[in-house]
């Protein structure tokens, strides 16, 4: 049995709707105006929650830092450092957009990448933690926050099944038992035939822990196919223009297909049910139709002692049907019958 357990005031399981994150990250650019029309634009679009980035440029990476690939082909040549130092927010402004989340109705969260910010999205008081893949072996930050008192959803981008198993671990001995597990491949984008969606079902087994998507591919396919293997919370990086300067930009999706994805998302929910195969209401006009009973195949005469041979299946239903031939098969008719004749247990 899969642990389920609430954040905020939604359940989450694989039974429930999927918790689903806009990730703004960095795509504010630093400004935080920008940042503000993004949580109105997210809370249109049908987010739970959307999520910053919170980290001190200095505690997070050592000066002339190389960038990723994918962040020298969104931003040019310079290093990371310089590159993180311009998306750097203060406090206050954090504090300002988690108001204005309470305001739009959506959860606030942030990403913490150093020991200081991670006492600063505490402070914050986010509705969970939400735990970066690059941080997945970074035993001290995860003592830290083991000890906050807070859900943690934990990407496991480039991590092996050994080193999620040790930071759940380590999280659960300090105290954490609320984790999402969620499969991420930290590649910017990443190709949707890279993501192995398939881990989800393997790391629910494995951990007994809701799991989870992280989604860095473009478009919404790859989010619909873990809907259905057992996606509880969904994380997408969100942009109001994929074209504009940035390092995220790019592998986001827009307010609009954002909103499409998740009336397709809220669909399949709906129809996926609740596992137990029955007949539903709706079905009985058709089963009526669709269905069959025994007819007589031929003209016979009372006294005849039925065969198999003498019973055939045609529509509609609703009288005895085909499964039940072996209970009319060495009984004597009482009287005669004609072909196409309605069987029914009176005759015999």
């Amino acid at each position: 049995m899969t642990h389920a357990f609430q954040l905020g005031a939604r359940r989450i399981s694989s039974q429930d709707p999927t918790y689903i994150i806009a990730e703004i990250g960095v795509n504010h650019n630093g400004n935080p105006t920008l940042a503000h029309e993004m949580i109105d634009a997210a809370a249109k679009a049908g987010a739970d929650a959307v999520k910053f980035q919170t980290f001190r440029t200095d505690e997070l990476i050592l000066a002339g830092t190389s960038k990723a690939s994918y962040q020298q082909e969104t931003t040019g040549v310079g290093s990371q450092d310089e590159m993180l130092r311009a998306l750097e927010l203060s406090l206050d402004v954090y504090a300002d957009l988690k108001q204005h989340c309470v305001e739009a109705g959506v959860d606030f969260m942030s990403t913490a990448f150093d020991h200081l910010s991670l006492n600063d999205v505490r402070d914050l008081d986010p509705v969970c933690l939400k735990w970066p893949s690059g941080e997945l072996n970074n035993t001290p930050l995860l003592r830290q926050a083991a000890t906050m008192g807070l859900p943690i959803l934990l990407s496991t981008g480039m991590g092996s099944i050994t080193e999620i198993s040790a930071a759940i671990d380590t999280l659960t001995e300090g105290g954490c038992d609320d984790i999402v597990i969620l499969q991420c491949v930290s590649n910017y984008p990443a190709r949707i035939e890279d993501q192995n969606l398939r881990a989800m079902q393997n790391m629910a087994a494995v951990f007994g822990r809701p799991v989870g998507f992280s989604d860095h591919t473009i478009g919404p396919f790859a989010a619909i196919a873990a809907r259905a293997l057992g996606m509880s919370v969904l994380e997408k990086h969100f942009t109001l223009d994929r074209s504009m300067e940035g390092p995220d930009h790019a592998s986001s999706i827009e307010p609009s297909d954002f909103e499409q994805m998740v009336h397709v998302l809220r669909q399949i929910e709906a129809g996926l049910g609740d596992g137990v195969k029955r007949p539903l209401q709706q079905e009985e006009n058709i089963r009526k139709v669709a269905r069959k009973s025994l007819v007589y195949a031929h003209d016979l005469p009372a006294g005849h002692v039925l065969t198999g041979d003498d019973l055939i299946s045609k529509r509609p239903g609703g009288f005895i049907p085909p499964n039940q031939v072996d209970s009319l098969i060495g009984l004597t008719l009482k009287q005669d019958v004609r072909k196409d004749q309605i069987t029914a247990r009176s005759d015999v």
